[in-house]
C-alpha cells in the first residue's frame, strides 16, 4: 500500500458505500473492509448484501433511490418465483441475480470469499481493493422482544420494528480476518469507520480476532463519521438499536462505543452542540455537512477529512 494518501474505509451498507465512493473519485490508494455478518442464504445462493452495496456503488452501477441493487434491473425471476407459490420477501432483481449466482458457485468450488470478491469487483471495473472482513461464517443473530431472529429476517422481514436486547455474532469467535485486513489497518495513512450502523456493520468487524486490537494500535490516523444526526439515523435501525441496547442517541452516544479506537469524530453541523462532550472523551472534533445526497457530497466529505488529517 503506498504511503501517500492510502485510506482504508470500514463499512456497512449505504452509509458505507457512500464514504467510500467519496474517497474512491480522490487519489490514492483505497481499501474497504466490509461487514459480512449480514450474509445469507436465500434460495439456495449465497448472497453478501454489504459487499455488493459497496461493490455496485464503486462500480457506479447502484440503484440511486435505494442505495442497493442494482439500477435499472427488473424482478422477472421474483415475479415467476411468486407465482410458483414461494415467499419472496428478499428482494432480488434479475441482473443482480448473476451476482449472486457466481458467488455462489466460486464458494462451492472451494474459493475463499475474498478472491470472489476480487474477482466480481475487478470484473465491474472497482478499482478499490473490496475486502470482506472474513472468509469464515459469522452471523448475526439479533434477539428482540419478539424473539430471536437472523439479521436478514429481522431487518428485512420483520422491518427492524422489533426491540432489540441483544445482539450475537455466531461464529465470530473462531474467525479470522481475511487477506488484507490486518494490513489494510496498519498500513494507510488514514483509517475511516463509515456512518454505518455501529452495532451491526461496524461492530461485527471489530469482533473478528485481531481486528480490534489492529486498529487500537494502528499509527493512521483514525476517524468515525456519526450515523447519528439530530438524534435519527438517515437510514437503518441505528438510532432504534442505539436506544434499545441503553445508549444515548446521538452522535456523543456513537462516540462513545469507538472510545479508544478513534482520533477524531465527524459529526454534523446539527450537532455542534456535542462537539464539547465529545471532545471530553480525548478525540478531536470535525463539525461539517455530513449528508451525503451524492457523488459530490461524497467526494467533498472525503476531501475534508482528508484536509483535517493534514492540519
Amino acid at each position: 500500500m503506498r504511503s501517500d494518501n492510502s485510506v482504508t474505509v470500514l463499512a456497512g451498507g449505504v452509509g458505507g458505500a457512500k464514504l467510500a465512493e467519496g474517497f474512491a473519485r480522490l487519489d490514492g490508494d483505497l481499501s474497504v473492509i466490509v461487514n459480512t455478518a449480514d450474509d445469507a442464504r436465500v434460495y439456495g445462493l449465497a448472497i453478501s448484501p454489504d459487499l455488493d452495496t459497496v461493490m455496485y456503488t464503486l462500480a457506479g452501477i447502484a440503484n440511486p433511490r435505494t442505495g442497493w441493487g442494482i439500477d435499472g434491473d427488473t424482478v422477472a425471476v421474483l415475479d415467476q418465483m411468486r407465482r410458483l407459490g414461494q415467499d419472496t420477501w428478499f428482494t432480488l432483481g434479475d441482473a443482480d441475480l448473476a451476482t449472486h449466482v457466481l458467488r455462489t458457485d466460486r464458494l462451492h468450488r472451494g474459493i475463499p470469499l475474498s478472491t470472489v470478491t476480487a474477482e466480481l469487483a475487478t470484473a465491474l471495473g472497482v478499482r478499490a481493493a473490496l475486502v470482506p472482513m472474513t472468509d469464515d461464517r459469522v452471523a448475526t443473530l439479533v434477539d428482540t422482544t419478539a424473539g430471536r431472529f437472523g439479521f436478514q429476517e429481522y431487518f428485512v422481514a420483520r422491518r427492524h420494528a422489533d426491540t432489540v436486547t441483544a445482539l450475537t455474532f455466531d461464529g465470530v469467535a473462531d474467525a479470522t480476518p481475511a487477506p488484507g485486513v490486518l494490513e489494510g489497518l496498519r498500513e494507510p495513512d488514514v483509517v475511516a469507520i463509515a456512518p454505518s450502523n455501529p452495532f451491526v456493520s461496524v461492530g461485527p468487524i471489530l469482533a473478528v480476532p485481531g481486528v480490534r486490537a489492529a486498529l487500537a494500535s494502528s499509527s493512521a490516523w483514525r476517524v468515525a463519521v456519526s450515523p447519528v444526526i439530530g438524534g435519527a439515523a438517515l437510514k437503518g435501525p441505528a438510532a432504534q438499536m442505539l436506544a434499545d441496547l441503553g445508549h444515548e442517541v446521538s452522535a456523543l452516544g456513537v462516540a462513545r462505543l469507538y472510545t479508544g479506537l478513534i482520533d477524531a469524530m465527524c459529526i454534523d453541523e446539527r450537532d455542534a452542540g456535542l462537539a464539547p462532550a465529545i471532545a471530553d472523551l480525548g478525540v478531536d472534533v470535525i463539525v461539517t455537512n455530513t449528508v451525503m445526497a451524492g457523488g459530490a457530497d461524497r467526494e467533498r466529505l472525503a476531501r475534508e477529512l482528508l484536509a483535517e488529517r493534514a492540519r
